[in-house]
């Protein structure tokens, strides 16, 4: 118990202090140590972010998706210019010739 006594009164003063202590390893447990520290918290306010630019960025393909429908069903030459540009559909006295570029193999 000698020992004890004389190793407690060798700390330093900050040390021996119990609220500086306790702050110090609520600190620790709050930084490190808890289901929620700070490390997940970045993690998760990351994924987060992300998750915000991809609602974003599909809601501006569904608004231009909508307008693109939009005209297809309304314009007779929209209708056209899509069925020829992503079906190859051609009229009954054309012909259609795909010309590939080799760099795009």
């Amino acid at each position: 118990m000698e020992k004890v006594k004389q190793f407690i009164e060798a700390l330093p003063k900050p040390i021996k202090n119990k609220y500086l202590v306790t702050s110090i390893l609520f600190l620790f447990w709050i930084l490190f140590l808890d289901d929620y520290n700070l490390i997940n918290q970045k993690k998760m306010q990351d994924k987060v972010d992300e998750l915000v630019q991809q609602k974003e960025f599909y809601n501006s393909e569904i608004k231009s998706d909508s307008t693109e429908l939009s005209d297809l069903k309304n314009n007779p030459k929209q209708q056209e210019k899509f069925a020829r540009e992503k079906f190859l559909m051609k009229k009954d006295n054309e012909e259609v010739f795909i010309i590939r570029d080799n760099k795009d193999d």
